[in-house]
């Protein structure tokens, strides 16, 4: 199977080779247990994630966030990049489950172009995370600082872009867009819409952001209800 997300949107896109387990995960079995204390873990920290920022993500606040012991939080985490790592794989499998399945599930182009920004807006809708999309918050507070962390967030946005255009690229083929229309430039619309209202619902704390922001991808993409 790939390890992007294809352009004609019909696999189900998975992690990169080592995007979805740290070095600790693969070095320390677990039984089920096990991993579901560690989903939880990792849950808690996306969502501390969204508020404090990936920075402020430390094993000791989180620990008190969850009622745990640092010690306990440590057999998971061998260092603070680890479990920066984690949760941003962890957000992504979010993001996945949330945004990037009900698209790939929608019928192939102009189908698939809607049900993208409506599984946003539906994410954000649901308060999912506290903070927001976590992604867009991840990405401008760790664009500026290289390494690991910034790399895993960028490759998630290239892919996340990537699945955009190739929407709009069967669009295009199906004759559901105008001739002339660009998927790239379109992608990269779509995709400002999205986090301009992900900025703008944090913010305000507003469902008529999202009411708005609905409107202007049915306008953008000459379709109806979005919902």
């Amino acid at each position: 199977m790939s390890d992007t997300w294809p352009d004609d949107s019909r696999r189900v896109p998975r992690p990169r080779p080592g995007e979805e387990r740290t070095r600790a995960d693969r070095e320390r079995p677990r039984d089920a247990a096990g991993e579901r204390t560690r989903d939880t873990i990792l849950r808690a920290a996306a969502s501390l994630a969204t508020e404090d920022g990936l920075d402020g993500l430390t094993i000791g606040n989180l620990a008190g966030a969850l009622g745990m012991s640092k010690s306990g939080l440590n057999a998971h985490f061998g260092s603070k990049e680890e479990l920066q790592l984690a949760t941003v794989a962890r957000a992504a499998r979010i993001f996945e489950e949330e945004v990037v399945q009900p698209a790939l599930a929608a019928p192939a182009g102009l189908g698939q172009l809607t049900a993208v920004c409506e599984a946003f807006f539906q994410h954000l809708e649901r308060r999912t995370l506290p903070g927001g999309c976590f992604m867009a918050s991840a990405a401008l507070e760790m664009g500026t600082r290289p390494g690991p962390v910034k790399d895993l967030i960028a490759a998630f946005q290239s892919r996340f872009g990537d699945l955009i255009r190739g929407f709009a690229a069967t669009a295009l083929a199906r004759n559901e867009l105008p001739a002339a229309e660009d998927p790239d430039r379109l992608a990269f619309e779509l995709n400002g819409i999205m986090l301009a209202t992900d900025t703008n619902f944090v913010l305000h704390d507003d469902p008529a952001v999202l009411d708005l922001a609905r409107r202007i991808v049915r306008q953008r993409l000459g379709v109806g209800d979005l919902s």
